[in-house]
């Protein structure tokens, strides 16, 4: 769907299993945040030699991206599940499968560090910051994209309550942080790192049509989870499924923190 067509209902099998898989998430992602990211990326002063490592590239479109910005450089895209990565779109890219926790790459080598959606997932997210700077060429950038979590109790509706609360308890019970965004621009500056940049971009029902896409995608593949965990009963989660597209069920969930800073050229 288009942005800017008529949004769609998401009810009918919202309990459905397997109808979606985890690249359509990503697909969808990819659609909502490319262009925050592009732009941030795009006001660096990138030269077409550049170095860039992408931690955490999922499907990969942003390592794609930044393997045309830089065509005399080149990419290392790094995840711990590659399937979904394609090193033959391009010759100057790379795909690296690793587990970013532990693995090491070349101090001083890089001149542009990507991070999105990553950091809150991780134990010590200010240990992969400090590695992360270790990377970077003199003058190089960190660009590092979290999420920080409203709130569940201030949603703009009763059901949003419940179901965004049931949601936040779940990531928190698989390890994310849903509160360590807020402190990313901060944390870089005592990494050592200069010149902090910081962006806003809202996210959650209404927000945009990607958003509603995004949202109804999970839920139909997470949502049973919810159910069967006794955090929303079936008909809650049918009721905000119902609210996507509509007025009356606008909110905002998160804030995409995105926070980017230089390496000292000295």
């Amino acid at each position: 769907m288009a942005d800017g067509a008529p949004a769609q209902s998401y009810s009918t099998g919202s309990l459905t299993r397997g109808t979606f898989s985890q690249l359509d998430q990503l697909r969808l992602f990819e659609r909502k945040y490319d262009p925050v990211t592009r732009a941030i990326i795009a006001a660096l002063p990138v030269d077409r030699g550049w170095r860039c490592l992408e931690l955490g590239a999922g499907a990969g479109s942003m390592s794609y991206w930044l393997a045309e910005q830089v065509p005399e450089g080149g990419v290392l895209a790094a995840d711990i599940d590659v399937s979904r990565l394609d090193d033959a779109r391009a010759a100057n890219l790379t795909v690296r499968q690793a587990d970013i926790v532990s693995e090491e790459f070349e101090e001083g080598a890089y001149d542009l560090v990507l991070a999105r959606a990553v950091l809150e997932h991780l134990k010590d997210p200010d240990a992969l910051l400090a590695r992360a700077k270790r990377w970077l060429a003199p003058g190089g950038w960190l660009v590092v994209e979290d999420f920080y979590y409203l709130p569940a109790e201030h949603a703009a509706t009763a059901v949003g309550r419940t179901l965004v609360g049931g949601y936040v308890r779940r990531m928190q019970e698989q390890g994310a942080d849903m509160g360590w965004a807020r402190h990313l621009p901060a944390a870089l500056s005592r990494a050592g790192l200069e010149s902090v940049g910081l962006r806003l971009t809202p996210a959650g029902p209404g927000q945009s049509v990607a958003d509603d896409e995004l949202i109804g995608l999970r839920l139909r593949q997470e949502g049973h989870a919810l159910v069967e965990g006794g955090m929303v009963t079936a008909d809650e989660l049918a009721e905000f499924m119902d609210l996507l597209g509509r007025p009356e069920g606008r909110d905002m969930t998160t804030l995409m923190v995105s926070a980017w800073a230089r390496q000292p050229a000295g």
